[in-house]
């Protein structure tokens, strides 16, 4: 089961705010995509500057590569992407170590700062809930373990608090280290390149040990990406089973994966890639503020659990949520105020995402009570004849096999020609007669060559008096099906078009009578 915090919500808070979580989830999972794109993509320019105005290519295909993986299911080996994150780690303890090593035994020399205490000019408050607002985005990412509870070995719960506290243990351990040791070395952002690549050429030079910096970074980012491409399909396959998205996001590929849902995905970061030209600046904000809802929803979810269920210890576990609720939601009212004119676009875009969701689910609420077999036999009540018609253009094969299957399912047969030429109506008329001399024929004239309305406007014409009568139409469509595919150009395609028009007629039965050509 997929998105933890739709699911709390949903139990706990009722359908609109759930489907708010939901919205909140798949918009963070996918911009998960790009931001970790962009974030890998900027990490391999930092080792090779000449390629910094192809970065947006580098993402992309990196995009394409992740997709294929998932779609070959190549991405489902817990051991294999556990190399990736061992790596890093080490990495950056290494860095963060030595960097240490070297400050301590005075390898380095500091940059001249403003001593701690000193009043800074320009610091408002505003400034610092920015700043605390960008810093709180690092605790994102941390919802995968609560989604990914089920997939953890018995007992579930306790080994999936046990991770939380590692991953939160080495998270703190992380940006104390870098964020110390660059504010020592008086590191800042730069277009072409990352603070932690700054950081490891200060620490150890351009050597080896940077590159391999450089090339655990981008590993750990693309599969940082890949926890959206395992993400969104289950939790859009959840939403789908609760008819709040499309059954095509329950459809499992030929690797058993929802190969709808990665397509999905993969082209919109991709789209979102190139319209913020993988400016990993332009993208987190929206990802940070996009993540802290669910965050809030969850937790005063389960302060409404605990408040009805009342197990044991659930005070505390109460006291525990509301706090994390509360910090969470000044997170993103902050990220709101400070923020805005960079996140202003997913206020308008996640209420159209939950008004999508509720029209999705009234379509298959409305779709399931007009199949409903008690509104067909009240409909079909009032019917007890049919009236076959068969559009023809000449006397013919298929027009031979369309009438004998009229006959097995009516005794009343209509054709229909149209004509464009009132000298060649005699002519057809003739024909038939002699061919079939107990079908009624009717002639159309179309005095500007349009096959396909005078038939409809005939039909429908028809359909209202055979309601009266107690008639249900069948429209017999004669089509030939050529041997080659190129040769379907050299015809008008007649049948196809008066299909597609027939197609939303009410009270009309279509019926395609196929006959294949040899040559």
């Amino acid at each position: 089961m997929g998105g933890g915090a739709y699911t709390v919500t949903k139990y706990n808070l009722g359908e609109k705010l759930s489907l708010l979580a939901g919205g909140a989830l798949l918009v963070d999972y996918t911009l998960t995509v790009a931001v970790s794109i962009s974030s890998g993509a900027d990490a391999f320019i930092a080792a090779f500057p000449a390629l910094y105005h192809h970065k947006v290519l580098i993402a992309c295909l990196l995009v394409i590569i992740i997709l294929i993986l998932n779609l070959r299911g190549v991405t489902d080996s817990a051991t294999v992407l556990s190399f990736p994150v061992y790596l890093f780690i080490f990495g950056m303890l290494i860095l963060i170590g030595y960097g240490a090593f070297k400050v301590v035994t005075g390898q380095t020399t500091p940059e001249v700062h403003a001593s701690i205490g000193t009043a800074v000019p320009g610091v408002t408050l505003f400034l610092l809930l920015r700043a605390f607002s960008s810093g709180a985005s690092s605790l994102t990412g941390i919802e995968a373990i609560s989604n990914a509870v089920m997939d953890f070995k018995d007992p579930a719960p306790k080994n999936a608090v046990k991770t939380l506290i590692a991953m939160g243990t080495i998270l703190a351990l992380m940006l104390v280290g870098i964020v110390g040791l660059s504010y020592w070395y008086g590191i800042v952002p730069k277009l072409q390149t990352t603070v932690l690549s700054q950081l490891a050429a200060h620490v150890f030079g351009q050597n080896v040990a940077f590159y391999f910096i450089q090339a655990s970074t981008v590993c750990i980012l693309i599969l940082a990406a890949n926890t959206g491409f395992t993400a969104f399909p289950l939790l859009a396959a959840n939403m789908a089973q609760d008819k709040y998205m499309p059954h095509m996001f329950t459809v499992r590929g030929d690797r058993l994966g929802y190969s709808n849902s990665m397509i999905i995905l993969g082209g919109i970061a991709i789209v979102l890639i190139m319209l913020f030209k993988g400016r990993t600046d332009s993208l987190i904000p929206l990802y940070a503020t996009g993540v802290f809802i669910p965050f809030t929803l969850a937790q005063y979810g389960m302060v409404v659990k605990w408040v009805k269920e009342r197990p044991k210890g659930w005070f505390f576990k109460l006291i525990a949520n509301a706090i994390g609720g509360t910090i969470t939601l000044v997170v993103f009212m902050i990220f709101l105020i400070t923020k805005f004119s960079q996140v202003w676009p997913i206020l308008i875009f996640l209420p159209l995402v939950v008004m999508g969701l509720l029209r999705i689910r009234t379509h298959y609420h409305n779709i399931a009570e007009e199949l409903r077999t008690d509104n067909f036999f009240k409909a079909m009540r009032h019917v007890d004849k049919n009236l076959a018609l068969i559009p023809v253009s000449s006397v013919s094969s298929i027009v031979d096999k369309s009438i004998a299957y009229a006959k097995m399912t009516s005794d009343h047969i209509i054709a229909v020609h149209v004509s464009f030429d009132e000298h060649q109506d005699q002519k057809m008329l003739e024909k038939w007669q002699a061919r079939y001399p107990n079908i009624r024929l009717v002639m159309l004239h179309s005095q500007y060559r349009s096959v396909v309305k005078p038939l409809a406007r005939f039909i429908d014409k028809i359909r209202s008096k055979a309601e009266n009568d107690r008639f249900v139409i069948t429209v017999i469509v004669p089509q030939f099906i050529t041997n080659k595919t190129w040769q379907n150009l050299l015809h008008n395609q007649t049948g196809i078009l008066l299909r597609w028009t027939l197609f939303y007629q009410k009270n009309c039965i279509l019926a395609m009578i196929p006959l294949k050509l040899k040559k």
